[in-house]
């Protein structure tokens, strides 16, 4: 018994060392966490502010893991309401303000792609005022839309986690 216990013992060291020194090791690579600083994902956002197109809107697809992946987007107008049939969105705050409205009734709704759609606006939705530090979640078939003041922006961290398959 102690001699198993010893080469367990000496397993996890090895394992352990390996890691240290940077030799890959596939537990540990899936293991390992991906993590964005605040001062990270805002050196991102200008480079995306540079990038947005007439719609006021910049998005760049950051990891796809199995059933979700990150994003980061800009927004200096206001957007479509949108529409995801499997996907919830985790938003996170990284600077500017917006007026999120979900629920409701989305007016002149049409797919743009599978599970994908988009609209004018929302009608009967709820308000609710966004801010930098802010977290929000919409579930999947939940309509929303950002509404953005004149000369306002906003920038978020997202990440879409697959709800329905």
């Amino acid at each position: 018994m102690k001699a198993k216990g010893r080469l367990g013992a000496t397993a996890a060291i090895v394992l352990a060392l390996g890691m240290a020194v940077g030799v890959q090791v596939s537990l540990a690579q899936d293991a390992s966490p991906d993590v964005y600083s605040q001062d990270g994902l805002m050196g991102m956002e200008k480079t995306l502010a540079a990038k947005a197109d007439a719609s006021g809107l910049a998005t760049e697809t950051l990891k796809k893991y199995s059933t979700d992946y990150s994003m980061l987007a800009f927004r200096s107008q206001s957007g479509k309401a949108e529409l995801h049939e499997k996907f919830a969105d985790f938003y996170v705050v990284v600077d500017g303000k917006a007026t999120l409205v979900s629920g409701g009734q989305m007016v002149h709704g049409a797919t743009t792609a599978p599970g994908e759609v988009r609209g004018d606006s929302i009608e009967g939705g709820k308000e609710t005022q966004l801010k930098k530090g802010d977290i929000v979640h919409i579930p999947a078939n939940i309509p929303h839309q950002l509404v953005l003041s004149k000369g306002d922006t906003f920038q978020y961290f997202i990440v879409k986690v697959q709800e329905v398959n």
